[in-house]
């Protein structure tokens, strides 16, 4: 772990566990600080629990919880709400989510930040959070942009892509990962009511991440 800080971007609470979970748990237990900046609280997010036992009152301060709940379990102890409202994240004026982000960079001298690829997010507060988040590393000096680890989920990624720059194995801190998505229980109660041994393609999610270099233009 060669990291000297990691700065991970994300649109709701959940995307840092189920996205990125393992790896930042392994950075957190190698010393590596991680800062979280959480763009909403996914307040608009259908999911109640199963049963439910929230409303559409109570579930943002509920989120909420649930995040600094899996952040603990995670080892994240820098939290940031950046306080967007969740699904609208494509029509906020980009300049000043990207300018926020630059003030994190600037505050933090992250050597890597993980968010999602711009246009492969599948939903649109994931590629207008990743968009933004690489605008504003490349609004930096060449030489002083921290690397960019981007998660893409698009059915397409490989062929528009190619092959993911890393395949982290996360077999390692696999449970610390899924006792932070136990923590978003509003949204993965319904997940873990079978055994994951008994599901070998979830198992398989759960042990590897992977993750795509982004790669700027030469200017």
């Amino acid at each position: 772990m060669e990291e000297k800080h990691v700065l991970v971007v994300f649109p709701h609470p959940d995307d840092e566990s189920f996205g990125a979970g393992g790896t930042i748990a392994q950075f957190t237990k190698a010393g590596v600080p991680v800062t979280y900046a959480c763009l909403t609280l996914g307040e608009m997010g259908r999911n109640m629990g199963k049963p439910p036992f929230a409303t559409r009152e109570s579930i943002p301060n509920l989120r909420k919880k649930e995040l600094k709940d899996a952040c603990e379990v995670l080892g994240i102890k820098d939290l940031r709400l950046l306080g967007y409202r969740d699904k609208t994240v494509e029509f906020e004026e980009e300049e000043k989510i990207v300018n926020e982000i630059k003030a994190l960079i600037n505050e933090l001298n992250p050597s890597l930040i993980i968010t999602h690829y711009p246009e492969h997010g599948v939903h649109p507060d994931h590629d207008a959070t990743g968009r933004a988040t690489v605008e504003a590393v490349r609004q930096l000096a060449k030489g002083k942009r921290p690397k960019l680890y981007c998660i893409a989920i698009t059915k397409n990624r490989e062929t528009v892509l190619g092959n993911p720059d890393i395949v982290n194995d996360v077999e390692d801190t696999m449970s610390i990962k899924v006792e932070a998505i136990r923590a978003h229980r509003s949204q993965t109660e319904a997940m873990f009511q079978k055994p994951i041994d008994e599901n070998n393609r979830i198992k398989k999610w759960l042990k590897e991440e992977i993750f795509w270099l982004y790669q700027f233009q030469s200017i």
